[in-house]
Order: structure tokens, then C-alpha cells, then sequence
């Protein structure tokens, strides 16, 4: 099988601050449609792009990634159709749809670093860029819109603009909303705005943790302290398949948990009085062995 190039690929969903995984076999014991070195780019919504194996490999693959989308954390994924203990660095994942063959594959997650945005050009504006860069933050200077994956917003520029920042960082789910004033003044804006207590209790006002900040950087820096001690962050990762809504008609696979199409010459099987359907011979047989061991598919 030819293998695609997926390296273009990750620079563009990096570039544009797309959450992905990116996921490569590292280990193949025929027989499996996959080989070592094949890999794949799994996207939040689950979309997979690439080759890591077949329809229930990809199940597996595609619910692994989510859940390495949610925690940032690498991993090894090994895929056995045979029951088999946890390993150390590993996660085993039981699916009897393989062909008879095992997979592992490693998992790593790319996710875009947090993002604050910076609202004006003051000397606290400009010493938050560098700073912030330090501590792996990714900074953008505001300019009308806010970002929808914004981890946080600081108002520095001082009477300019004010109002039209804070109101749309209030409007969006941003973590965290500091704004650079005087008590005084803070107050001042704040009630120029007309906000509910809610909204009032999201924004830091004067902006940072009191560390008796005298210079910009100073302040710069009590306002990231702030920033980090508060973690504000974006979720990111999406359901797994057995979570998100099916196809009307279309039922789950109690085993690996795939959507299933009955008029695809489906595997099925009669249980409790239902009809229980599944997306492959191996799935339809580990059931049969044990059907308490799977929740009931409808």
C-alpha cells in the first residue's frame, strides 16, 4: 500500500490551531491490513485521515484519540482480539473484530498552545508578549475579533477599546478576562457596561496577583501569574463514536461500539427478545461467549 505523506498536513493543522493526533503502528503481528510505519491523523470530530488499519482498528483508534485529545498525553495503544492485562506504558484495548492478528499503535496528540490575547499597546501590552512566550503561551494582539479557542483575554490599553474587548470576551467562553485598571476605574468600566454579578465575577480587575508590581514587566508578570494559577483552558477532543448520535435505524455494536448498517449484510444475533446487531463475525462470537460482559445494543 502506498503511504501517504501526512507531514504537509500536520503543518497546516498546526499552523491553524487545530487540536489533532497523529497516530503510527509501531507494531503489526499478522495477520492485520496494517503494517509498521502506517499512520493516520485523527481530528476532534473523529475524522481519520490516512491508513492505521481496518474498520474496527479505527473504532478503536479513533475512541483512543479522543480520549489523548482530552489529557494531552501520549500513549501506546495495543489492539489483541485476545483478552490480555494492562502492560506498563501501554493501554490494552480487547477487540475481537481483528482478523486474528494484534496492533500497536502510538498516539500522540497535538494540541495548539493556549492562546492569549492581548488588548492594546501599552508597556504592560508589550511586556506580556515575550513573557507569556516563555511560558509556551501563544500571544495575539486583539484586533476586533476574539478567537473561539481564546485561553485568555488581558484589557491593557488603558481607556481604548475597552468596552468593545471586554464585552466580546464576555460573550465567548474564555477562561480568563483581566482587565489592567485602578480599582477606581475598574469599577467605573464595569459599571459603565451594565453587567450581572456573574459577569462582574469573570473579570480580574485590577488584572494580576498582588506582588507589589511597580514596573511594566512586573506587572506583565503578577497578571501571568494570575493566568497560571487560575489553569483556564479550552476543551478540546471530541465524543467518542458510542456518544455521539447514529444514523436513524442505525445501531451500535455492543462490543466495539461502531455504527452498524442492517442493510449491509450486517452479523446479528437474537438476545433477550431484541435483535442484536454487530459489525463483524469476531464481535458477534465474543458476545455470544458472554453477552453480560457488553451492554445491550439496540
Amino acid at each position: 500500500m502506498l503511504r501517504q505523506d501526512l507531514s504537509g498536513r500536520s503543518r497546516d493543522l498546526r499552523a491553524a490551531r487545530v487540536p489533532f493526533v497523529h497516530a503510527r503502528v509501531v507494531l503489526a503481528e499478522r495477520p492485520t491490513s496494517a503494517k509498521p510505519g502506517d499512520e493516520a491523523i485523527i481530528l476532534a470530530d473523529g475524522t481519520i485521515e490516512g491508513f492505521v488499519g481496518g474498520s474496527c482498528a479505527e473504532a478503536t483508534v479513533r475512541d483512543e484519540s479522543a480520549t489523548a485529545l482530552r489529557s494531552g498525553e501520549a500513549t501506546v495503544v495495543r489492539i489483541t482480539p485476545l483478552a490480555e492485562p494492562d502492560q506498563p506504558g501501554k493501554r490494552v484495548v480487547h477487540n475481537p473484530c481483528l482478523s486474528g492478528g494484534t496492533l500497536e499503535v502510538f498516539l500522540e496528540p497535538a494540541v495548539p498552545p493556549p492562546l492569549l490575547v492581548v488588548v492594546g499597546h501599552a508597556p504592560i501590552a508589550r511586556a506580556l508578549g515575550p513573557l507569556a512566550a516563555a511560558l509556551r503561551y501563544e500571544v495575539l494582539i486583539y484586533g476586533g475579533a476574539l478567537p473561539p479557542d481564546a485561553t485568555a483575554v488581558v484589557v491593557a490599553s488603558h481607556g481604548r477599546g475597552e468596552e468593545e474587548a471586554l464585552t466580546a470576551a464576555l460573550a465567548s467562553d474564555v477562561g480568563y478576562i483581566g482587565l489592567v485598571a485602578s480599582p477606581r476605574r475598574g469599577r467605573a468600566v464595569l459599571d459603565g457596561l451594565g453587567l450581572s454579578d456573574a459577569q462582574r465575577a469573570r473579570v480580574r480587575t485590577p488584572a494580576g496577583l498582588d506582588l507589589g508590581a511597580g514596573t511594566a514587566e512586573e506587572v506583565a508578570l503578577s497578571i501571568l501569574a494570575e493566568i497560571v494559577a487560575t489553569r483556564p483552558t479550552v476543551p478540546v477532543g471530541a465524543p467518542t463514536q458510542s456518544d455521539t448520535a447514529r444514523p436513524p435505524g442505525r445501531p451500535a455494536d455492543p462490543v466495539c461500539g461502531m455504527t452498524v448498517d442492517p442493510g449491509e449484510g450486517g452479523f446479528s444475533l437474537a438476545h433477550d427478545g431484541q435483535v442484536v446487531w454487530f459489525c463483524g463475525r469476531g464481535c458477534r462470537d465474543a458476545f455470544a461467549a458472554d453477552p453480560a460482559a457488553y451492554r445491550s445494543g439496540t
